[in-house]
């Protein structure tokens, strides 16, 4: 007679306990090895991570220091009565501006309405693939300054898509300004700098790439020399 359990798993208690112990852990991701110019294997690199989030979270502190700072502006800042803060240098000036940044293109504010509006769906479809942490800077301070100055288009008089801007800061010559303002300016020149150095929204750089195509062309000419 059997004295086997006819529940009993034969194939598993034949099994050496390691292999059912292994069979039973999580898999692990390793990276992936990739064969170098010299045939060696070599760890290909890990991939940055992106950076929405920090886009967004710039982007979030641009637009809550605007709105907050406008709503200052407006209950404090009379219109026709400068605050001095240094002198007439550096002064609170309520200016209520239907253009662009700076008080320009003053008589096109729904057709600036629907570029600020482009600008913010094609920063945040960048941003969706974005790994480098100063594009995310740059792209960040243009999306903040965008949505708050749509804010003020929307919300604010005489209507919406035609809402006047309110600008607050003067500074010496230079026109009457605010947050967004600021925002927009200098995450554009910043974007500007790194695509003239050859910084890339994926984290990399064209410098590097055409060094490694440089290199690779040298290694080639190399080895046709040698076989000759």
């Amino acid at each position: 007679m059997s004295t086997d359990h006819p529940d009993r798993d034969v194939n598993a208690e034949d099994q050496p306990i390691t292999e059912i112990s292994k069979a039973d852990e999580p898999e692990t991701v390793k990276p992936e090895a990739v064969k170098s110019e010299d045939g060696d294997l070599a760890v290909a690199p890990v991939a940055k991570p992106r950076r929405l989030t920090m886009l967004i979270a710039i982007a979030a502190v641009i637009l809550l220091s605007d709105i907050l700072t406008k709503v200052w502006a407006v209950a404090a800042v009379k219109p026709g009565q400068p605050i001095e803060i240094i002198g007439d240098v550096v002064t609170f000036t309520m200016v209520r501006n239907p253009g662009a940044a700076f008080s320009m293109a003053t008589s096109m504010t729904w057709i600036l309405t629907l570029v600020a509006i482009g600008v913010v769906i094609g920063v945040i479809k960048i941003g969706r693939t974005l790994r480098s942490p100063w594009w995310a800077l740059g792209l960040g301070l243009v999306l903040g300054g965008a949505l708050g100055n749509l804010v003020d288009r929307f919300f604010r008089s005489p209507g919406i898509m035609r809402g006047h801007v309110v600008d607050f800061v003067s500074v010496g010559w230079w026109p009457v300004f605010n947050i967004a303002d600021s925002a927009i300016v200098c995450g554009a020149i910043l974007l500007v700098v790194l695509t003239l150095f050859g910084f890339e929204p994926n984290g990399e750089r064209l410098r590097d790439h055409k060094a490694d195509a440089k290199k690779l062309i040298e290694s080639k000419a190399a080895a046709e020399g040698e076989t000759k």
